[in-house]
């Protein structure tokens, strides 16, 4: 007899708890979204703003806010946000409680492209990234670059002084010459760098490095006009006229 009621008992108990996993289930996605919470990964790019995140997360014409969770759909939200040209990275997910979280990576601008048709940021992918009116980065101007080849090797040269902290904050813009050399304005004073063409880089940036240590101990680079580290195995320089004057 123990036996007949535990097997009858079984499926009874099974029935009940898919009946209460179902109710739950129905009762969860009738819930409405009470309320949106916008996260941004540290940074300080701040392209974004909360509001205009807000405005990305439309579904069907209407605000996701007072939507009931079941008619959300996250991978649809996913992608209207990424679509942004400021995002580099989103993910949206809804809460037990109603709560729709968005977080959020905004691309890091890491050079300025001027050209004779646009002007835009770089990022360290090479993906172009448009000006805004909410923020405007620090970054070394780039002039001469325009084809997707000149991208692709100037994201490589600024990579380059980005590791480094003191070429990062000194090199404030790049000229690429019709020769295919590069020309670069500094911080610290009124001199250029000819760097040549994009090869031996990595030679190039230890002998620019090095003539730096020693010009910068014994105070005497602001007495040069021209920096040129293109020739192998030398740095040879330009002074300036004795009047300071190019």
């Amino acid at each position: 007899m123990k036996k007949i009621l535990t097997y009858l008992l079984f499926p009874l108990l099974v029935g009940l708890l898919l009946f209460l996993y179902g109710f739950s289930l129905h009762r969860n996605q009738q819930k409405k979204v009470e309320r949106i919470e916008v996260q941004f990964e540290a940074g300080v790019n701040p392209f974004l703003t909360h509001e205009s995140v807000n405005k990305l997360l439309i579904q069907n014409n209407a605000p996701v806010k007072n939507q009931p969770k079941s008619v959300i759909d996250l991978h649809e939200l996913e992608k209207i946000v990424s679509v942004n040209p400021y995002v580099e990275k989103a993910s949206v997910f809804l809460t037990p409680e109603g709560l729709l979280k968005t977080h959020i990576k905004q691309r890091e601008p890491f050079a300025r492209i001027i050209t004779k048709k646009e002007v835009y940021y770089l990022d360290k992918y090479g993906v172009k990234v448009p000006l805004s009116a909410n923020y405007s980065a620090r970054v070394p101007l780039i002039l001469g670059v325009e084809s997707s080849e000149d991208i692709k090797e100037i994201t490589q040269l600024v990579t380059l002084f980005s590791r480094d902290e003191f070429l990062k904050k000194e090199v404030v813009g790049v000229q690429k010459l019709k020769t295919d050399e590069y020309v670069f304005d500094v911080r610290s004073g009124d001199y250029k760098i000819y760097f040549g063409k994009f090869i031996e880089v990595d030679e190039k940036i230890k002998k620019l490095k090095a003539f730096y240590n020693k010009a910068l101990l014994d105070n005497t680079i602001h007495n040069y006009k021209i920096i040129n580290v293109k020739y192998h195995n030398q740095v040879v320089c330009t002074k300036q006229n004795q009047d300071g004057k190019q």
